[in-house]
């Protein structure tokens, strides 16, 4: 069975039409700025987060260190 017919040319020139590569409005160097900017942010919050660990280490030692980490996770479950 034919999805259109040969005798509804009209039919097939609207269907077919070329699809754009990109869409109108959006540009991609801002795009790739972006995600660039985020994930420069989140490896600065990590560098911080282990920055401060380490701090954490030194200044109380291990097992004050251990029982810290160990009193916080339980205190979110």
């Amino acid at each position: 069975m034919m999805l259109a017919g040969s005798g509804n040319p009209a039919y097939l020139s609207a269907m077919v039409q070329p699809i754009s590569a990109q869409p109108h409005g959006v540009a991609a160097p801002a795009q790739g700025r972006l995600t660039s900017a985020i994930l420069w942010g989140a490896a600065g919050v990590g560098g911080l987060a282990l920055l401060a660990a380490a701090a954490l280490w030194f200044h109380y030692g291990t097992a004050v260190f251990f029982e810290m980490i160990a009193a916080g996770v339980s205190a979110c479950f």
